[in-house]
């Protein structure tokens, strides 16, 4: 699916890295966007997806995700291997991405995903579905866009989670607009608002924000969920919420 695409610079141009092991996607030799196992296509290679997925302990069977930012990926795969009932759709702002969907084994649209060529800054205020979860992850070249840090971007995103959704927005703290990005953050969800260290990584943080209940799960029903989930997901759960014990105080 095509939305029209905003007046901007022109895209970044992505590059592809591989070996007999991994296909990497790079927009420059900073810093790796995504990487795909060419062994287990489904795994999540980098640590930070897998913490993205804390957004289980929240909402452990969503009826929809929703992604800004398609990279190589991961989460797509991930998601739709791990969660079949769920209907995902995945926006991404870069066309040059989006033709490398079958390099990065994507599955292809169909009742269940869809990929929506489209500025996630303005994706969030078309009237449509509204997803149980929302994932943000939309890097480039020059770090995360601007769009996708302002307040009434994250406005955007808390009016169209649905009544319990969950909005997780991967940050890297050494960016330059770090602070103006949580602050936004704090003002638009307040306390319903969790940081969560990235597994293996020292500049990655994972902001877990949400709406319904005002405070994050007890600890006892998050270890619950946690193992029922290992049941049905390749994710170490519980890692995750021992991340959440180390890093979720007040942001």
């Amino acid at each position: 699916m095509w939305l029209d695409e905003p007046a901007s610079e022109a895209p970044d141009i992505p590059v592809i890295v591989e070996n007999d092991q991994v296909v990497s996607l790079f927009f420059d030799a900073r810093s790796v966007q995504s990487t795909m196992l060419r062994h287990d296509p489904c795994a999540l290679a980098l640590g930070y997806t897998r913490t993205m997925m804390g957004f289980l302990l929240f909402q452990p069977s969503p009826r929809r995700i929703s992604m800004i930012g398609l990279g190589g990926g991961s989460l797509v795969r991930y998601c739709y291997r791990y969660l079949p009932e769920t209907v995902i759709a995945a926006v991404e702002i870069n066309p040059a991405v989006i033709a490398l969907r079958d390099v990065f084994q994507l599955p292809a649209d169909d009742g269940r995903f869809s990929v929506v060529c489209a500025d996630g800054a303005e994706y969030v205020n078309i009237p449509g579905h509204r997803p149980d979860v929302l994932l943000v992850d939309g890097f480039g070249a020059h770090g995360m866009p601007a769009g996708l840090g302002t307040h009434g971007f994250y406005e955007a995103c808390r009016r169209r989670l649905g009544d319990d959704g969950v909005m997780v927005v991967n940050l890297v703290t050494d960016e330059p607009h770090f602070h103006r990005y949580l602050r936004a953050l704090r003002d638009v969800f307040g306390g319903a608002l969790a940081l969560v260290p990235a597994q293996g990584s020292d500049y990655n943080v994972i902001a877990f924000a949400w709406k319904g209940a005002r405070e994050l799960p007890s600890r006892a029903l998050m270890r619950e969920r946690a193992r029922a989930l290992a049941r049905s997901h390749q994710v170490d759960m519980l890692a995750i919420v021992a991340a959440f014990e180390r890093g979720a105080g007040d942001p």
